[in-house]
């Protein structure tokens, strides 16, 4: 893969990992529509890689607070919000990660090199799952903030992110979000929540597959493309939440669903 497509790739991952739209699909159906190579293994690992720099760079004020309070909850016996959530963002992380595992094996299986059938499956998901956000971020009230999140939503909205890695197009964000709005979650309190969440899970998918990178030109292009958009698009959303809805997400979601599932018909 060129250096272009490269960067055109890492701006995709920047966009869709954090907007609840699905960096997978995106980074499928790119090279399927526009007949480039298909996605190599050490490329993926390489847009997650420049991703996850950026939940590092935005929140690791946010985690130092977490990681010292939640000590302090352990060690001293100090209760704070900040080491409640620590603990409710560990016990969440397990079931994702062992559920992640489990399920990503079996999709593999399912679906195996049938790329007509993966495209068809990510058009179903993006169109379902947009339904969804759009049902759960219209019909629940933002009764709880992020510092009232309960250890109960916590493990739902973890474990959710086990669906990403089932079935392409879920978007782990995406599911995330949806969940915690079903569970009342206010917009912004379920899109930090939600980021606080991906950094465990995506660091361990990292290292899990990082005998596949290989450092070259195009790999590190695509690293710094998602990593800066990342940091944007962080930063936007959760602006954008403050006022905003999920609404024109869930649209997106299904509008590009339709696309893929017709171009899928007709390949």
């Amino acid at each position: 893969m060129g250096i272009v497509e490269s960067i055109i790739l890492g701006i995709v991952q920047g966009l869709t990992e954090f907007l609840p739209i699905s960096s997978s699909a995106h980074l499928n159906a790119f090279p399927w529509l526009f007949n480039w190579a298909p996605l190599s293994d050490g490329m993926d690992v390489a847009l997650h890689i420049g991703t996850l720099f950026a939940l590092v760079i935005f929140f690791w004020k946010d985690w130092i607070k977490l990681i010292v309070a939640g000590f302090k909850k352990v060690t001293k016996r100090e209760d704070s919000k900040e080491g409640k959530i620590f603990w409710y963002l560990v016990v969440a992380t397990i079931p994702a990660g062992i559920l992640s595992l489990v399920l990503d094996k079996i999709s593999s299986m399912i679906i195996g090199d049938n790329l007509n059938l993966q495209m068809k499956i990510i058009a179903f998901t993006l169109i379902i799952m947009g339904v969804l956000l759009y049902l759960a971020d219209k019909k629940s009230k933002s009764t709880v903030k992020y510092e009232n999140i309960t250890l109960k939503q916590s493990i739902l909205v973890g474990a959710s992110q086990a669906l990403a890695a089932a079935f392409p197009g879920v978007s782990r964000s995406g599911i995330t979000m949806t969940v915690a709005r079903f569970l009342k979650i206010d917009r912004e309190s379920a899109a930090k929540f939600s980021f606080l969440l991906a950094m465990p899970i995506t660091f361990a998918a990292v290292i899990f597959d990082l005998t596949k990178f290989q450092f070259d030109l195009s790999l590190i292009m695509g690293i710094l493309a998602s990593f800066i958009t990342g940091i944007f698009v962080i930063k936007f959303l959760l602006e954008y939440l403050k006022k905003g809805s999920f609404k024109v997400f869930a649209i997106y979601r299904i509008i590009f669903g339709i696309i893929i599932l017709i171009f899928a018909f007709i390949k």
